[in-house]
């Protein structure tokens, strides 16, 4: 009986989504008199205009519009000072804000899927302020000896901030499959490259939740077609672009070499490869440098590979260490910290590396001189 009352409820929302209702949205900016304010349509591919209003003498404003079921809009300002809500038909909702800061300082009332946007948006841009403060404190100090405790106390504070914030997230769409705003949640980034949720699971799980409700809904159809590829890899045995904490396969990294050349590290599939985090100005890296050649000499030609990435920002200082210590290896940095790489690693601390299997599979991580040497002879 119940699983026949859920599909009824599922069946009914199907329907009610094919006819298009009025939505309401008043409210009060602050500090706004005589401004105008936008309201635009979000689709996966543009901003549609909507409606707009110019604020009363007191930031008092009225806007209207119809849709067939939830759908995306931002409530603007600029192009930097905006909200994000999920506007649902015949929902009557109230906006309070700042006129300076509004993106950073609104509440919503009457949408529960705007609420919970204005939730995500919060603790995201809190996390985020915090984890970009520490990256860029690291990388001031990594290598300045005086600075070896705050190093250490910063990357675990680090590793906290990604790993409750990414814990948050996970949580919240377990918590609401069905809700527009996980959509939202699962797209959120750290930066251009990564994804803060990359439990699969999780996705395809709200994915098939929300498409069997909104089966017409772009960003929901978006999330379901990402999912069914990514499905469709899996069981085609392509590579998974995915890694948990256990290490079970490995990233991509596509970043130049001294040459300016762009080198892939899945292009290595079908070697053993070792991938190094490194730092020329980094003493303990130019040391291990010594051993790695010695290995490359003695493995290279039985199927092994090194790909090294640079964190460094130093153009000349990097391609003089790679001539002095003789990397003959694919050698690649994009002179900006190669943050990217870091992140989707996990590294914290250079020197770091992971052994990868013909497959791109993590075998082994942190591997250094004998024990280095004892994996590559199993192995080849």
């Amino acid at each position: 009986m119940n699983r026949i009352l859920v599909l009824l409820a599922i069946v009914l929302l199907a329907a009610a989504c094919g006819k298009k209702t009025n939505f309401v949205i008043t409210g009060k900016i602050e500090g706004g008199s005589g401004k105008t304010i936008y309201l635009n349509h979000l689709t996966t591919t543009s901003q549609i205009p909507a409606d707009s209003a110019k604020l009363d003498k007191e930031g008092g404003f009225k806007m209207k519009g119809k849709v067939s079921g939830p759908n995306f809009f931002l409530l603007k300002i600029s192009d930097t000072n905006f909200a994000t809500l999920i506007l649902d038909s015949a929902e009557n909702i109230t906006i309070k804000g700042s006129y300076k800061k509004f993106s950073t300082d609104y509440d919503v009332v009457g949408s529960d899927n705007s609420s919970k946007v204005r939730e995500l948006t919060f603790k995201f841009s809190a996390a985020k302020s915090k984890v970009d403060s520490l990256r860029l404190l690291y990388q001031k100090h990594q290598n300045d000896a005086s600075y070896t405790s705050d190093i250490e106390r910063w990357n675990t504070e680090y590793t906290k901030q990604v790993s409750d914030y990414t814990g948050y997230v996970n949580d919240f769409v377990k918590r609401n499959p069905f809700s527009m705003a996980s959509v939202y949640a699962l797209y959120q980034k750290w930066d251009e490259n990564n994804y803060v949720s990359n439990d699969f699971q999780n996705m395809k799980t709200a994915a098939s939740a929300l498409f069997a409700v909104y089966p017409k809904n772009d960003q929901v159809k978006a999330l379901y077609n990402n999912a069914l590829n990514i499905i469709k890899e899996q069981k085609n045995a392509k590579l998974n672009n995915l890694m948990s904490q256990s290490a079970v396969n490995s990233p991509n990294i596509k970043l130049p070499d001294i040459s300016g050349i762009d080198r892939e590290l899945w292009s290595l599939h079908g070697k053993y490869v070792l991938l190094h985090f490194w730092s020329a100005k980094d003493r303990t890296s130019r040391i291990q440098n010594q051993v790695l050649v010695e290995l490359y000499a003695k493995y290279k030609h039985k199927g092994f590979e090194i790909y090294m990435v640079s964190i460094d920002d130093d153009s000349n200082a990097w391609k003089v260490a790679i001539a002095e210590d003789q990397l003959t290896w694919i050698n690649v940095g994009d002179m900006k910290g190669s943050v990217s790489a870091l992140m989707n690693y996990n590294i914290h601390t250079v020197p770091s590396n992971y052994l990868l299997d013909k497959e791109g599979k993590i075998i082994g991580k942190n591997l250094q001189g004998p024990e280095l040497n004892n994996a590559l002879a199993k192995v080849l």
